[in-house]
């Protein structure tokens, strides 16, 4: 069953729209109809009521007309959990590779364009960055440049999609005391689309990097380098991307867990890019299908470079003041074409 969406059903007389289309969503998922009844009786409303929605979406010849499209859909999930089980069969259990000298040709083929991840160990041995980068060093060098960051983010649990809310600008010195004198917080973070690498004076910090000559075009670095930098404890909610990346490690340390893309159906993907899920306290109740999904943990230490392809779905925990660098400048084609779920379509 699909799992049922949170509307206070208190002082509804009838069964309101979203219930409706759930009723629909379960109709088209072909769930039994007592358990349909059985939930909305649970959330409040009058049997009665729900019994008479329920007969009239079994009659209602719109769902009728959707039903082959929701069979068509079946097929694609029962398929991806084909490659589910050959992958599990394939490794078991999964992991993610920790290689050294991997050349071009070999990431091309093994990794980039069969979507699979893999950690890169030995690629940063000559990054000025490695030595040099910490919360201190950014004081020192740029504590007068003004940064955004994301702020407020403990207020709101859907942070991420209403990132332009929680945009501010500070002073970089005040972020950095800010970040060294946290215990743990995900209150504010400074995240990818700060832009602080094109900034007139930060962007000198692209001198203190190397990028990846075997995978990345260097001549495309303009508005594709990012910079990550905050306290222990913030995250990145899950969530996959549309376009491949690597994150480099620098200072610090990062637990990602990863899903493969091919377990899409399993993550309760709703809106965007986004999960419906909190992978840090995964409610089963709620979303009984993400019991099958199969996370991979890596802890990512300075030094290493972890290659996320396009559509798999990660969660990041900084465990440490952290600070990171990704890319998506390949040689390799890097550009597709999504299609997203909107919950409120």
């Amino acid at each position: 069953m699909h799992e049922a969406i949170e509307i206070d059903a208190g002082s509804h007389s009838g069964i309101p729209s979203q219930w409706l289309n759930w009723i629909g969503e379960n109709k088209l998922l072909e769930t039994d109809e007592a358990a349909v009844i059985d939930v909305l009786a649970a959330n409040g409303f009058d049997r009665r009521d729900a019994e008479q929605q329920v007969k009239r979406a079994a009659q209602d010849q719109f769902l009728r007309g959707g039903n082959s499209l929701a069979q068509r859909l079946a097929k694609l999930e029962s398929l991806l959990n084909v490659y589910s089980a050959l992958w599990s069969a394939s490794v078991s259990p999964p992991v993610v590779e920790r290689r050294d000298r991997l050349s071009r040709e070999e990431f091309l083929r093994s990794y980039y364009s069969v979507n699979r991840p893999v950690i890169m160990l030995d690629q940063m041995q000559d990054w000025k960055a490695l030595s040099s980068w910490s919360p201190e060093y950014f004081k020192e060098r740029y504590g007068n440049e003004q940064v955004e960051v994301m702020a407020d983010r403990s207020s709101d649990p859907q942070y991420e999609i209403h990132s332009e809310s929680h945009k501010r600008t500070v002073r970089l010195a005040d972020f950095v005391d800010l970040v060294t004198s946290a215990t743990e917080t995900n209150d504010q973070y400074m995240v990818a689309n700060n832009n602080a690498l094109e900034s007139s004076h930060m962007k000198q910090l692209l001198s203190d990097v190397i990028a990846f000559p075997e995978y990345l075009d260097s001549s495309r670095m303009d508005g594709n380098v990012f910079l990550w930098f905050g306290p222990a404890g913030t995250v990145t909610p899950l969530h996959h991307d549309v376009i491949n990346i690597l994150i480099a490690q620098v200072y610090g340390r990062k637990r990602f867990t990863l899903i493969p893309s091919f377990q899409t159906h399993l993550v309760y993907n709703r809106h965007a890019v986004y999960s419906e899920v909190d992978c840090d306290a995964a409610d089963y109740n709620r979303f009984p299908l993400f019991r099958d999904a199969q996370r991979i943990e890596v802890t990512l230490e300075p030094g290493e470079v972890l290659f996320i392809p396009v559509g798999w779905w990660h969660h990041v925990r900084s465990l440490e003041a952290s600070i990171s660098v990704s890319f998506i400048n390949f040689r390799f084609p890097n550009e597709y074409q999504w299609q997203h779920p909107d919950r409120n379509r």
